[in-house]
């Protein structure tokens, strides 16, 4: 299924894995609203709404930049309601915005831990909230979030509990609201098996290293494109990447390896339950 002509409102495109899902639907001629904060170019963290947009436009798509910071309603208010004015309507609502610190308890500052949850938690059910409306109108409406399974482990809250709570709010999201508008709009959450290789990973590494035992963001990008072709019915579910994609007919998982020549990083959050693909290993190809 094409994505032409269907709209698509994605927190946090500017750069990294929002980019990668709005490229990845742009060409197929979709249109990309690009929620996020970034106007002006940092040489830390390079991408802009603006050089998305652009990035949008050669890919095949239509973009409309959004200066828009999800901890705040008005904000998204205006950002969904010039969506709209733009392009009709919203078929397609990617919360993919994130704010990390992976603090433990006395290191995690109480201005951080409220960032957390602000753009965590509270602005994926903002998003979600103002976008509804919208999605109703739609003929196969989506949600989906980036974040885990909700698998209640200590050992994934034992090192940073403020980052943990805050993440596991995007997917409780996911939990309620799925059964909220059951048949009506389908609400799904998707999360990497491994690292993915971001300006931010890099960042947060210090080093343009850390990427070498990575993804590339295109995994997310092909397994969300795999979401938004299923029915509405298609609601509820916590996925994983390459499962998933697997489960879609995709073999070659290398192609997303940086390089194939580095065992990958697995990423926080996956259940113990949750194997690769078969075939699929976190080692290093051969």
């Amino acid at each position: 299924m094409s994505l032409k002509g269907k709209t698509l409102f994605i927190t946090g495109a500017s750069r990294g894995i929002g980019l990668a899902i709005a490229l990845k639907a742009a060409r197929d001629g979709a249109n990309i609203a690009i929620a996020a904060k970034t106007t002006e170019a940092n040489a830390k963290l390079p991408g802009t709404i603006f050089t998305a947009a652009a990035e949008i436009e050669r890919a095949g798509g239509k973009a409309l930049p959004l200066a828009c910071d999800i901890r705040f309603e008005d904000q998204v208010a205006e950002a969904v309601a010039a969506t709209v004015s733009q392009f009709g309507g919203i078929d397609i609502c990617v919360n993919n915005a994130s704010a990390i610190s992976l603090t433990g308890t006395v290191e995690t500052e109480m201005k951080r831990f409220d960032l957390m949850n602000q753009i965590n938690g509270r602005g994926t059910f903002l998003v979600s909230k103002l976008c509804i409306p919208h999605l109703l109108k739609a003929g196969n409406p989506h949600v989906l979030a980036l974040s885990p399974p909700l698998d209640m482990q200590a050992k994934w809250f034992r090192a940073h509990t403020a980052y943990s709570m805050a993440k596991y709010a995007m997917s409780m999201c996911v939990l309620g609201m799925a059964a909220e508008f059951s048949g009506r709009i389908a609400f799904n959450a998707l999360w990497p098996r491994t690292a993915i290789a971001t300006a931010a990973i890099q960042l947060a590494a210090g080093s343009g290293d850390a990427v070498r035992n990575c993804r590339k963001p295109e995994i997310v990008a092909d397994a969300a494109h795999a979401v938004f072709e299923r029915p509405k019915s298609f609601t509820g579910n916590f996925l994983i990447d390459d499962t998933f994609l697997a489960d879609n007919g995709v073999t070659d998982f290398d192609q997303y390896r940086v390089p194939p020549s580095q065992d990958l990083i697995a990423a926080f959050f996956v259940p113990d339950s949750s194997a690769p693909p078969p075939g699929v290993s976190l080692k290093a190809s051969a």
